[in-house]
């Protein structure tokens, strides 16, 4: 008899530190469950810095992602888009699905489909289909991954500030308690040190860390958590509707909308 396959859960962010933002706690739990985890990105963020050059500030972002993912032994990855040029076409969606198929995930994690930021909200698209075209015998990518089995579970994160676009908030279909992960996620998001001075200068935000650990308190308030991440599932036709992420981490789930 051979031995049950190890679960998987891939998270897939727009930049580096995006994952880190809006999902690491999950992240560090499921680790913790015995689930292994890669996660990657869009682009190296190659804009996200006002003193570097882009190849100069890619290839530290590269390296912050690599060392934030060792935190939870995850692998990580790079589809090597440009920031502001992640667009939903032909050659992006082919490497995203070649993704999706070399980790054969069980659960995959993104963007939210609305979002503050075209970037995210194109990853999200992107990362819907090609969940939904990893199975596809006939959808050729440009490696030899094999296709999936099934199409995996797909699930979206908070959007950044917990709103959308109009600045109208975005209830979640559940939320996962991350309080004992919150040090580690800490931990994960201080990796991208780079960060913290483009953000005070782009977003207006002095401390990131201290932003993450507003947002997650604001999400986990309401159910009596300090610190909450909150994911909304992908229930359309053709895709798995049982509560596979929140069966594998309760009873630190708490549902709050209908799904």
């Amino acid at each position: 008899m051979s031995a049950p396959r190890t679960p998987r859960v891939l998270a897939v962010g727009a930049h580096p530190d995006d994952v880190e933002f809006l999902c690491a706690g999950t992240l560090v739990l499921l680790h913790e469950a015995g689930w292994r985890v890669h996660l990657a990105t869009m682009s190296p963020g190659d804009l996200g810095s006002a003193a570097l050059d882009r190849e100069a500030i890619a290839t530290l972002r590269r390296e912050e992602a690599r060392r934030s993912a060792e935190m939870v032994k995850a692998t990580c990855s790079c589809l090597e888009a440009r920031d502001f040029q992640i667009l939903y076409g032909d050659e992006l969606l082919r490497r995203t699905t070649a993704l999706v198929r070399s980790i054969d995930p069980d659960v995959v994690l993104t963007h939210s489909p609305v979002d503050y930021l075209a970037d995210h909200e194109e990853t999200s698209r992107l990362v819907r289909n090609a969940c939904f075209a990893a199975p596809v015998p006939l959808y050729a990518t440009h490696g030899d991954e094999r296709p999936t089995a099934r199409v995996a579970h797909l699930y979206y994160c908070d959007p950044i500030e917990l709103v959308d676009q109009f600045g109208m908030q975005v209830e979640p279909h559940f939320v996962v308690d991350v309080t004992s992960a919150l040090s580690m996620k800490e931990l994960m998001l201080g990796c991208h040190s780079s960060q913290r001075e483009w953000i005070r200068r782009q977003h207006g935000e002095d401390d990131y860390v201290a932003t993450m650990k507003r947002w997650g308190a604001e999400r986990g308030r309401p159910h009596g958590f300090a610190s909450a991440e909150g994911f909304r599932q992908h229930l359309g036709h053709g895709w798995p509707r049982s509560p596979k992420l929140q069966d594998a981490l309760r009873p630190r789930v708490r549902t709050v909308g209908a799904a």
